[in-house]
């Protein structure tokens, strides 16, 4: 019988691995593997100021070509579980829907590419022309500091080498074929901060109020787009996302102003050239304002795997399954998938994500199915 992409996902479902929760999902995952001849290792990493996080990588095969598999079974915290028509955590089945925080994003996924390797190995006497392997971090929803980046390096210390690599992230837009994410942009985050001295209102020239420079400053940063994108890559854009004063009282010219955004940044960009445009137009309008930008520090960066054979593989293989040619696609968020690129190109490719991180998140089991038919039809092309 081939594997069930719907029971496997049902049971990591059931599995509740709130980040950096491990919530019985790699238990889970270390038995199906290791009793389809997976050899699995559970390596946990810490680090000060981050939570512990425990990560699963199995590997079966010694030779090459090597195809990697990457995900997470962390997810997000349900909210508010009375408002789930089907509770976040038991993994329901109604209306051919299977519900549950990560049905999408993305333990639906995992099922169906731990799925479709069973299959594939049990039509080959359960040995690859090759190597198949998995990396499953629990640490993909949160800050990303002792999960994939860290499980590739132990990799790479123990002689582990990667030819290529899917990531199960939801990527289709609409429906399953849409699209296959070939790069990310990078991500900066900073804030602005001005500073003033506080006073009574009724007195403002015993005071500086700090908001008059900062919405000066704002509006500058603002006043033109960063750019008008690429040919591979959306246009870059800035978007403040919180001001606060720290203010509580209304009689009260606060002493200082903050504005914290973040910059979706595209290949015409770095993190230095970024900062240095900022600046300048901050500088440009700043006469009489006391102001700095506070930068956190990134590892989300812009990147792309240039379209080649394993490109048109997988493409194939998605419109043989789906009779969609998918888009080359570059939008949206980050994903784990930046760090994979240093170790050997990677693509993107999962279920459809409507209803990722939502109250009642759910996948059509049919989608499951025909996922797994898609990773399969992979697995069967690479190892030709």
């Amino acid at each position: 019988m081939p594997a069930d992409p719907v029971a496997l996902a049902r049971d990591l479902i059931r599995c509740p691995s709130v980040t950096p929760a491990e919530g019985g999902a790699l238990d889970y995952l270390q038995g199906v593997l290791q009793n389809a001849g997976f050899a699995v290792h559970r390596v946990k990493f810490s680090e000060a100021g981050s939570a512990d996080v425990e990560n699963l990588y199995a590997r079966i095969g010694t030779s090459a070509p090597h195809l990697m598999f990457a995900g997470h079974t962390d997810v997000v915290p349900p909210g508010d579980e009375a408002a789930w028509t089907h509770a976040p955590f038991t993994g329901d089945i109604a209306d051919g829907q299977l519900y549950g925080r990560g049905a999408v994003d993305m333990k639906g996924a995992i099922a169906c590419f731990v799925a479709a390797a069973l299959d594939h190995l049990a039509a080959h006497a359960g040995k690859p022309k090759g190597s198949i392997s998995f990396l499953i971090t629990g640490d993909e929803e949160g800050d990303a500091v002792n999960g994939t980046i860290k499980l590739l390096r132990w990799a790479a210390e123990r002689g582990e080498h990667f030819d290529h690599c899917i990531v199960g992230e939801p990527s289709n837009p609409a429906a399953l074929g849409d699209a296959v994410k070939i790069g990310r942009r990078g991500s900066l985050n900073g804030t602005l901060v001005v500073a003033g001295k506080q006073g009574h209102v009724a007195f403002p020239h015993l005071a500086e109020n700090p908001i008059r420079g900062l919405v000066k400053l704002m509006s500058a940063i603002m006043a033109e787009p960063l750019d008008r994108g690429t040919e591979h890559f959306d246009p870059s854009n800035l978007e403040f996302t919180s001001v606060d004063v720290g203010n509580r009282t209304v009689n009260l010219i606060p002493g200082e102003a903050r504005a914290r955004f973040n910059i979706r940044y595209n290949d015409l960009h770095t993190p230095e050239s970024l900062k240095a445009l900022i600046e300048r137009r901050c500088a440009a309008v700043a006469e009489g304002v006391r102001w700095r930008i506070e930068y956190l520090p990134s590892n989300s960066w812009v990147f792309r795997t240039k379209p080649g054979p394993f490109v048109d593989l997988v493409t194939d293989a998605i419109a043989v399954a789906t009779g969609r040619k998918p888009q080359l696609s570059t939008s949206g968020g980050t994903s784990d998938a930046r760090f994979i690129k240093d170790y050997c190109p990677v693509l993107e490719f999962g279920l459809v994500g409507k209803t990722m991180h939502q109250v009642d998140e759910h996948v059509p089991t049919a989608e499951l199915t025909a996922l797994t038919a898609i990773y399969r039809g992979i697995l069967d092309r690479y190892f030709e």
